[in-house]
Formats: C-alpha cells, sequence, structure tokens
C-alpha cells in the first residue's frame, strides 16, 4: 500500500487520523467497493430490472437504495483516505491514549461485569471482539489521560454514568 500523496495547504488539517491497519483496511474496501461491489450491483439491478415495469418493482427500488448507500461509503471512504494522519500504536499504556484498549468495571449498577473498548482517533479503528469509542465521544473524551485505578463520571445521551478503569493494554 502507497502512502498518500496529496500535500495540504497551510493551515489545513489531515482527512482523518488512522492506524496503519485501519488505512490498508479503508484502502481495501475501497478497492473492493469500486470493483466488486459496482459489478455485483450492476447484476442485481439487471436481475430486478429483469422481474418487470420498474416503477412498482420492489427489487428494483431496494437495488436503487443499496446502490446509493454503497456509492455514499465509497465517497466516505474517499474522503477519509484523501490526506490522512497515519498514526502507529502506543508501544505502552501507561494513560489512556487512541490506541488503547482500555478496560472498564461500571460503579452504578449491580453489573460487576468489565467490559474492554478500544479508544480510538476516528470511528473507523477496529479489534476483534471489542467496542470502539472515539476521543470526541462522551466516554472516550472522559477516558483521555487516566491511570489505571481511575474512577470516571461521563453523562452521555442515556445519562450519567460512572466506572472505573480497570486495566489498560496496548492495542496488539
Amino acid at each position: 500500500m502507497s502512502e498518500p500523496t496529496f500535500r495540504r495547504n497551510p493551515g489545513q488539517g489531515p482527512s482523518a487520523v488512522l492506524t496503519r491497519d485501519a488505512y490498508e483496511r479503508l484502502v481495501e474496501e475501497l478497492d473492493r467497493l469500486r470493483t466488486e461491489g459496482r459489478r455485483e450491483m450492476a447484476d442485481r439491478l439487471e436481475r430486478a430490472r429483469a422481474h418487470g415495469d420498474i416503477r412498482e418493482n420492489a427489487d428494483f427500488d431496494a437495488a436503487k437504495d443499496a446502490q446509493g448507500m454503497m456509492e455514499a461509503r465509497i465517497r466516505e471512504l474517499e474522503r477519509l483516505l484523501k490526506d490522512p494522519d497515519i498514526v502507529e500504536g502506543p508501544v505502552e499504556a501507561s494513560t489512556v491514549a487512541p490506541g488503547v484498549l482500555v478496560t472498564l468495571r461500571p460503579l452504578d449498577e449491580d453489573d460487576e461485569d468489565e467490559e474492554t473498548y478500544l479508544l480510538a482517533a476516528s470511528k473507523e479503528e477496529r479489534v476483534d471482539g471489542v467496542r470502539t469509542v472515539t476521543v470526541d465521544s462522551p466516554l472516550g473524551a472522559a477516558l483521555l489521560g487516566r491511570r489505571a485505578g481511575d474512577r470516571i463520571t461521563y453523562t452521555a445521551p442515556g445519562g450519567t454514568f460512572a466506572c472505573q478503569v480497570v486495566r489498560l493494554e496496548p492495542r496488539s
């Protein structure tokens, strides 16, 4: 995979902040959607069109909707990949920062179950089996700079929540 070659104007920010893993995954997804995705969508539209009058054809309408969503995803990926900053994840995790896996225990519930999250700079970051929380979300903002053992309180659309940071691990 090649690095983006577009150069920013002074004062212009990156199109996204991505880890190398996310960058490569998004480049592959964009390539797949532009080739296989568009080819499969054309086949789907052709099959739906063969069912008769397209003015009263639910299959055709559904295929057109799916095509619109796919093209919107292509545009979103093109925007993200135009000129991203590619960052490396932390090699150690003494404080919460993007790229750190954070294990939390809720304090305001009877539920003692711990849950692990990836704190990410972008919603496009992923780790299998772990939910992603972005730094600009209420929970992500409350976690930034915290250490294992810290207690946090944050307000989200569902109310106010309290939890304790149990463990920090660098993303593997």
